[in-house]
């Protein structure tokens, strides 16, 4: 029996040229899987970090102990959490990330994608930068204290003292390391803040009149500012200054590894419960980020949607935000955890105390687009 069929067989010569181009396609997908495995990226990854609950205990050498301690005043028992949040981040100069890792944080919300230079700018060293942040937690956690403290009706004496002068600054060869910091053009202040005012509104086209103190005694100096270079200058003398204080109250704030200054507002907090009878949180689990001032003042942070993602997964229900930051904030917020602006410390206590009386949605607060 014969059989027909329209079919004709295909060329060899097509098949062999179909064959060479699927293994062409499968060689060049190799590579590239390659190449994002093996090549550097320019970028780092930002993601949630520890949580650590202001109220609680923390490991310190292998020991518990609290890590807001206040050992000689009378404090009282709390409950809930009034937690810190931190950001972790993966990668740095030496350690470069690879394509992959960058595109698979392209997929998680809770990631950030930033360039390298962003965290590490060109000339500063792994080892800077976290030295950096070690001063800026200890400077941190003193403004925390004293904000705590004064809100609580403590007072004390502040100094602002010279820690260093910037090389080529208008002040280099006037201040030194040591000196105190009386007043500028006659106006005094408690905090940096509030020396950076002076500074600001004296500007750039005279000279501002700086008493300061060195070795016991008084000098004075007239030191014209400079405006810092950036996309938002500001007029400056060339000055790095700490705050010192004298505190009535022995306040210790144990905590390792972490550095920056955005735990102010959360430790603050956490002082103020531990020195007022009840808990201020009410019994809630409360989280929160932000710089702070020995006046009060909360200020902006990085990192402000992982440390959301972070509160949430750590039970939070809700979380304060500088309302600095509340641009970032709108459209990112995870769901389940209710996020309130503060804008001092006022402010959170405000809010907490809303918290507390069950009134969580009345009026307080909140992130809205600009």
């Amino acid at each position: 029996m014969a059989l027909f069929t329209d079919n004709r067989p295909e060329p060899s010569s097509r098949r062999a040229q179909s064959g060479w181009l699927g293994w062409l396609i499968l060689s060049v997908a190799l590579v590239g899987t390659l190449l994002a495995t093996l090549v550097p990226s320019p970028y780092i990854i930002e993601q949630p970090g520890p949580v650590y609950d202001t109220l609680g205990d923390v490991n310190i050498d292998g020991d518990l102990v609290p890590l807001i301690q206040i050992p000689v005043e009378t404090t009282y028992p709390t409950e809930g959490a009034l937690s810190m949040l931190t950001v972790n981040v993966q990668g740095n100069p030496e350690s470069p990330l690879s394509w992959f890792e960058v595109g698979a944080a392209y997929l998680d919300r809770s990631r950030a994608i930033v360039p390298v230079e962003a965290v590490y700018p060109p000339g500063v060293t792994i080892e800077d930068s976290t030295e950096a942040g070690r001063i800026q937690m200890e400077s941190s956690q003193q403004e925390a204290i004293a904000a705590a403290l004064s809100d609580l009706g403590y007072e004390f004496d502040a100094t602002l003292t010279v820690a260093e002068t910037t090389k080529d600054g208008p002040s280099e060869g006037v201040l030194q390391a040591g000196d105190i910091i009386r007043s500028v053009n006659g106006e005094t202040f408690a905090d940096v803040p509030g020396l950076r005012d002076a500074i600001a509104a004296n500007g750039t086209s005279a000279a501002a009149t700086v008493i300061f103190e060195r070795e016991g005694e008084e000098q004075t100096a007239e030191i014209t500012p400079t405006l810092t270079e950036g996309e938002e200058p500001i007029a400056v003398i060339g000055v790095v200054v700490g705050s010192a204080y004298n505190f009535p109250v022995d306040v210790k704030i144990q905590l390792e590894n972490v550095g920056g200054p955005s735990a102010g507002m959360m430790f603050a907090l956490g002082i103020i419960d531990k020195l007022t009878p009840g808990a201020i949180n009410g019994g809630n689990a409360i989280a929160g980020t932000g710089t702070i001032t020995a006046t009060g003042d909360v200020g902006p942070i990085g990192g402000i949607q992982q440390k959301m993602y972070g509160a949430r997964d750590s039970g939070a229900s809700y979380f304060f935000a500088p309302i600095e930051n509340c641009d970032e904030v709108v459209g990112n917020i995870p769901k389940g955890l209710t996020v309130y602006a503060v804008d001092d410390l006022d402010d959170a206590l405000v809010a907490l105390a809303s918290i507390r009386a069950g009134l969580s949605g009345n009026g307080l607060p909140s992130c809205s687009a600009s």
